[in-house]
């Protein structure tokens, strides 16, 4: 990656300036990091069909306030944000096997949004919905607080040079965000196949005072988390992967038990 791929926006300001809300939503939208940047990717002529005919009939707008879940899925249910879904095959897995569930995607790359488009479209998934947005953003000012059943952030980029380790998204202060969306019960998974990731991801999290580890350490893959084409080739040339599973104690005696998800 050259430096000319690297967005420059101002200096990240702490929790501080993830947590203003809506208020202040227009000043400390351009304040923190991006843990991504715009290129210009390869798009098929599928994805972009879907982009154009379904992304209104799916996707739902940022906005500065907070999204009202019933509302917009036409039910109360548990719901589970997936931060960064990729091109949708770890997403559509899983809310295939728990209809019960209400997903929500964030994704910022056209090409991703169009495949998850079609997914949804060809398996009649009822329970996705997509933002087309900047994750800290969407967490910061569209999910209320205590509202989550559950968080996924699946591979997200390590950001592997140390000088730009800086963008990777599991950092404190969006963790510490993160947190204060989850319910009581409700749990934060993460998945990565970078070691020295999967080490900051478990000391952040393990930092983190409304969270606590379901495992000694990292976390077997639950069953539930489906293993990608792309984690399996890893696999088979001896990559590792790593999971980290916390969640927010319903009460001060902690239980590691994952209703939502767990068959």
């Amino acid at each position: 990656m050259t430096n000319s791929d690297i967005l420059r926006p101002a200096p990240f300001d702490g929790l501080a300036t993830l947590a203003t809300g809506p208020a202040n939503a227009a000043t400390a939208a351009t304040a923190h990091i991006r843990s991504f940047v715009h290129r210009r990717g390869h798009i098929t002529l599928g994805q972009k069909e879907a982009l154009d005919t379904l992304l209104d009939k799916w996707s739902i707008k940022y906005t500065d306030r907070h999204l009202p879940v019933a509302a917009t899925f036409g039910r109360e249910a548990p719901t589970v944000l997936e931060i960064g879904f990729g091109m949708g095959e770890t997403t559509e897995t899983i809310a295939l096997a728990k209809p019960e569930l209400n997903f929500i995607g964030v994704e910022v790359f056209n090409a991703g949004v169009g495949a998850m488009l079609k997914r949804i479209e060809a398996s009649n998934l009822t329970n996705v919905r997509i933002i087309q947005h900047d994750a800290v953003e969407v967490v910061r000012d569209m999910i209320a607080p205590n509202s989550l059943a559950g968080v996924h952030v699946y591979f997200p980029d390590p950001w592997p040079k140390k000088r730009h380790n800086k963008r990777r998204l599991i950092q404190s202060t969006f963790v510490s965000l993160l947190a204060s969306r989850i319910a009581p019960g409700g749990y934060l998974h993460c998945a990565t196949d970078w070691e020295n990731y999967a080490e900051q991801m478990l000391d952040v999290l393990s930092r983190e005072p409304l969270l606590a580890n379901t495992a000694d350490g990292f976390a077997e893959r639950p069953a539930w988390r489906p293993q990608t084409k792309f984690e399996t080739r890893g696999l088979r040339l001896g990559h590792g992967v790593w999971d980290v599973i916390f969640e927010r104690p319903q009460f001060s005696r902690f239980t590691p038990a994952l209703p939502t998800v767990t068959p």
